[in-house]
C-alpha cells in the first residue's frame, strides 16, 4: 500500500509539474494582449500619472454615476517593495495554480449552468484599472444575459434582477463569477490579495484610491473593502479601506503578510456568509437607511 501511494504521489507530482509548465508559458504568451499592448487606443492615457476628479456637467454621466473626468496632478513614484514583488508574488502564483487545480470541477459545473441558462460564452472579459492605472482584462463568469447593458456596474442598471440568470444568482453570491481571475493572478494582471479592480470608467473611484495611494498595488482577487461591508459601502469608504492595505503592503514584509493573512482568512468567512453583496451594489446600506427614513 505504501509503495502504491508513493508511485501515485510521484506520477502526481510530475504531472502538476508539466501542467504547471505549461500554464506558464501560456501566460507569459498571452501577458501582452491582456495589457492591450497590441491595442494602443485601448490603453489608459492616465497610466503611471497621479490624478483629480473634476466634476463636469458637460461630461456623460460615468460608471461611479458621477460627471466629470480625471486630471493629471503630476507623475506617481511608487516602486514595488520586495514583498510586492517576491514574497507576495510567490505566493499568488503557487495559490492561483494550486486553485485552477483544485477548482476545475467547479469551472465545468459553472459553465455547463450558464450555457444551459443562457446560450454564449460562459467567461467574459472586462477592461479595468490595474497597478499603476494600467488597464487590463479581467477574466469573470457570465452570471448575466448577454444582452446586459455593456461597462455598467450592477449598482446602475434600472431593476438589475432581470438580467440575472438563475443560475446567476448562485454564482454571484458565492463569488464563483470572480474564480476566472485566478488565471489573471497566474499571468501578473492581479494579486490575490489587493483592492478590487475598478471598471475603466469608474473615474471617481480611481480619483479617491489616489488620495490613499492605492492604485500603486495591482488590485485583487478580494481585499480590504470586501471583509469590511462589500457592496454596502460608499466609495470614499471603500478608497480609504484601500489605502488603509496599500499603506500596509508598502511599509515592511511583515506588516504586509499580517494583512494578507487577515484578509484572506476574513474573505473565506465573508464569501461563506455571503455577507455584504447587495444587488444594487455600491453603499446600498446607505440608501435604504435614507429610504427608511422618508417613510
Amino acid at each position: 500500500m505504501g509503495k502504491k501511494f508513493r508511485k501515485f504521489i510521484k506520477v502526481s507530482a510530475i504531472i502538476l509539474g508539466v501542467a504547471f509548465f505549461i500554464m506558464r508559458m501560456i501566460a507569459k504568451k498571452q501577458k501582452a494582449a491582456t495589457y492591450y499592448e497590441d491595442e494602443p487606443l485601448e490603453q489608459n492615457d492616465m497610466q503611471g500619472k497621479s490624478v483629480v476628479f473634476v466634476e463636469d456637467e458637460d461630461d456623460e454621466v460615468n460608471a461611479d454615476g458621477k460627471q466629470g473626468h480625471l486630471e493629471s496632478t503630476g507623475n506617481t513614484n511608487h516602486y514595488p517593495t520586495f514583498y510586492e514583488k517576491f514574497i507576495k508574488r510567490g505566493f499568488d502564483v503557487v495559490l492561483s495554480f494550486f486553485g485552477m487545480v483544485c477548482l476545475a470541477p467547479v469551472y465545468a459545473v459553472t459553465a455547463l449552468c450558464i450555457k444551459k441558462d443562457d446560450p454564449g460564452p460562459a467567461i467574459f472579459c472586462q477592461k479595468r484599472v490595474g497597478e499603476d492605472k494600467r488597464y487590463f482584462k479581467l477574466f469573470k463568469f457570465r452570471s448575466m444575459r448577454l444582452d446586459t447593458p455593456k461597462n455598467v456596474p450592477t449598482h446602475m442598471l434600472d431593476n438589475p434582477d432581470q438580467y440575472i440568470l438563475k443560475s446567476g444568482k448562485i454564482i454571484r453570491k458565492l463569488s464563483i463569477d470572480e474564480l476566472p481571475q485566478l488565471w489573471n493572478i497566474f499571468i501578473g494582471n492581479m494579486s490575490i490579495i489587493g483592492p478590487r479592480p475598478a471598471l475603466w470608467n469608474q473615474d471617481f473611484l480611481t480619483a479617491e484610491r489616489d488620495k490613499y495611494g492605492a492604485n500603486d498595488i495591482k488590485p485583487g482577487l478580494t481585499g480590504l473593502a470586501q471583509i469590511k461591508g462589500r457592496d454596502e459601502l460608499e466609495i470614499p469608504e471603500k478608497a480609504k479601506l484601500d489605502g488603509l492595505y496599500a499603506n500596509a503592503i508598502k511599509a515592511s514584509s511583515i506588516s504586509g503578510l499580517q494583512m494578507d493573512t487577515k484578509i484572506l482568512l476574513g474573505s473565506v468567512y465573508a464569501v461563506l456568509r455571503s455577507q455584504g453583496v447587495v444587488e444594487g451594489g455600491t453603499g446600498q446600506m446607505a440608501k435604504e437607511f435614507e429610504k427608511a427614513k422618508m417613510l
